[in-house]
């Protein structure tokens, strides 16, 4: 009886075996999204993310209230109070970092000229910047997925009628089609200006689609549907697009990063969202020239542009990584070095079941045979 070969400790070998067999034993009886859910949950930045985007969503919508909702916070985006102590911020930061001790006061992102309330005007602009990515994230799924599904799956003729579609709205640029758009459209309000901008950011989850269609549709249990008499509705939608979901969603996150992005260009541009209404870019539009004598009227709103943007950046790579089975975790050290250890008394236990003299009487037996 011989002892099963093994590679050298602490050979490249060694170490993706021990990273493999860990990996396994910790998914060992879990479904497929039960792997996702675990995978990304582990996903440091992605945790991360997801808290402080669900934080910032949150603070916008109880401060200043939601459509008839009134919020906690005194003054509202359009109020004119006196300004008090020249419009600067009343925040102050604790003692621990430099600061006087930790206070909001009544104005704690400062006002502006005329003494409206800059918090409460980031908090309206939060809101509808989100609204605008999610509205424009929703809108771009349903035609990315209907334009690709259809593509990849029938192909022929309408695989090339709807990718040529698709070359011609890539062609133009997008700030050209938005600030065109835009301009139409963001001056009616911005779910008209978020509907429009979906209509033409679908692009890139199209083509995506498409080349998951084209080669999940040659798989065994699309065959297998078809012999049952599935519709080629029901193909797509019950079959086809669970498998792709994974692709899908993480597409569609990146995307709504994208959106925030350019809703804000837009809107500083002037070719976006347009007064009454307030949006992040159009807050940085609007105060850009006191930059230099008073810049918290610029600071507050793209610091909430680059934390929303971040956020979404992160929980989309969290899902990239959950999402895709060659993305692997690399245990800790004390994980690989418990699982070699492992290895090597399992090793000794099969060493020591051999008796000294089993080899030479086997081969003995063998030369008398």
């Amino acid at each position: 009886m011989s002892t099963p070969m093994t590679p050298p400790s602490g050979s490249p070998a060694e170490d993706e075996h021990v990273e493999n067999e860990i990996e396994l034993k910790e998914v060992a009886g879990l479904s497929q999204g039960q792997i996702v859910r675990r995978r990304f949950f582990r996903h440091k930045g992605a945790i991360l993310g997801l808290v402080m985007l669900g934080a910032t969503t949150l603070l916008a919508l109880s401060s200043v209230g939601v459509g008839p909702l009134p919020g906690w916070w005194q003054w509202t985006p359009y109020e004119t109070p006196s300004v008090q102590d020249a419009g600067r911020p009343s925040l102050a930061l604790p003692t621990w970092l430099g600061g006087t001790g930790f206070m909001l006061g009544e104005h704690p992102f400062g006002q502006d000229e005329i003494g409206r309330d800059i918090f409460a005007r980031v908090m309206a602009g939060v809101q509808t910047s989100l609204m605008v990515m999610v509205v424009i994230g929703g809108v771009s799924a349903v035609i990315g997925i209907l334009v690709g599904a259809a593509s990849g799956f029938f192909r022929g003729r309408s695989d090339t009628v709807l990718m040529r579609l698709t070359d011609l709205v890539i062609t133009v640029p997008t700030l050209v089609i938005g600030a065109v758009v835009g301009k139409i459209a963001g001056g009616v309000s911005g779910l008209v200006f978020a509907i429009a901008m979906g209509l033409i950011l679908w692009t890139t989850l199209a083509r995506l689609v498409r080349g998951e269609f084209l080669s999940l549709r040659e798989r065994e249990f699309v065959d297998a549907a078809r012999v049952a008499g599935a519709s080629n509705v029901r193909i797509i939608f019950k079959h086809i697009l669970p498998n792709a979901i994974g692709t899908v969603i993480v597409s569609v996150t990146l995307l709504m990063s994208a959106a925030i992005l350019l809703e804000t260009a837009l809107s500083f541009l002037g070719f976006g969202i347009q007064p009454p209404e307030i949006s992040l870019g159009q807050l940085i539009n609007q105060y850009q020239q006191a930059f230099a004598t008073r810049p918290w009227l610029f600071w507050w709103p793209g610091l909430f542009i680059v934390i929303i943007a971040l956020s979404i950046n992160f929980i989309g790579d969290g899902l990239r990584d959950a999402f895709d089975p060659r993305q692997k975790r690399i245990p800790s050290e004390r994980k690989m070095a418990k699982a070699m250890e492992a290895d090597a008394s399992a090793a000794r236990a099969i060493t020591s079941t051999v008796r000294p003299g089993d080899d030479v009487r086997n081969a003995g037996t063998g030369m008398g045979s």
